[in-house]
């Protein structure tokens, strides 16, 4: 218990070194957070390159604004929050992300059914060849936790949008994993 107590501590004193401009405070912090945040932008971007290159612009901005943490959360969630806003200008920017505009009106049923046998690199591969609206969706609901209010807000789409994304990546992902199972088992 003494260790977390301690990790934290730590880690503010690195925040507020960091905030007055020390570099190797900075290095720390960056070297803490980066595999991490690195993970999160590869979510969004399937180009790992592209994906480092996001993460940085991120961490640009979390340096630059640093100040602004006024240590109330966690700092590993702000940092996130600027990691995925990232992703999302840099697929706005290069036109990955679309949305099509459906209000039909669908079940919202959640159906579980990946193997446990897969390895994330095979469920990220996945996701990566769901259209990028439904991707971003399904990992901003599923995978990060926002609700369709915070999304439709971020992405500046309607709620029955972000449901409808979040419906039809579902819907595909259970396609391809029927598809998967039926090849790799012989069963249907």
């Amino acid at each position: 218990m003494v260790k977390v107590i301690q990790l934290f501590k730590n880690e503010s004193s690195l925040i507020k070194r960091a905030s007055a401009g020390n570099r190797d405070a900075q290095q720390r912090l960056y070297e803490m957070h980066s595999p991490k945040m690195l993970s999160v932008c590869r979510q969004y971007i399937k180009d790992m390159h592209h994906a480092e290159d996001t993460m940085l612009k991120g961490f640009f901005k979390v340096f630059k604004h640093l100040k602004d943490f006024k240590g109330e959360g966690n700092f590993e969630g702000w940092i996130r929050k600027i990691m995925i806003r990232e992703s999302i200008s840099f697929l706005r920017q290069h036109k990955e992300l679309e949305f099509q505009e459906d209000m039909t009106n669908e079940s919202s049923e959640v159906f579980n059914n990946i193997n446990s046998e897969m390895d994330v690199a095979e469920i990220q591969s996945l996701i990566d060849a769901l259209p990028e609206g439904y991707k971003m969706v399904f990992i901003m609901y599923a995978v990060e936790g926002y609700k369709h209010s915070e999304i439709a807000k971020m992405l500046d789409i309607t709620e029955g949008t972000s449901k409808s994304q979040l419906f039809k990546a579902r819907k595909m992902l259970q396609e391809k994993l029927k598809t998967l199972n039926s090849s790799v088992y012989g069963t249907s």
